[in-house]
């Protein structure tokens, strides 16, 4: 993946919460990931596209 895909546009990350708690979500790079602390969930970006599914989210283990 180049590296153009690997980021997420900071305007995006300012307007998409987690569909669960409705809470901010944060970016981290090394997992391509759109990262809920409140609800413990890793949301995967696809292709750029952050997928915002609950049953396609990761659960973050402690």
């Amino acid at each position: 993946m180049d590296e153009r895909t690997r980021r997420v546009d900071p305007k995006l990350l300012e307007l998409l919460v987690c569909p669960l708690t409705k809470g901010r979500l944060s970016y981290h790079a090394a997992e391509n990931e759109l990262i809920s602390e409140k609800a413990r969930l890793a949301y995967p970006i696809r292709d750029g596209i952050p997928i915002m599914l609950i049953s396609e989210a990761r659960k973050i283990e402690d």
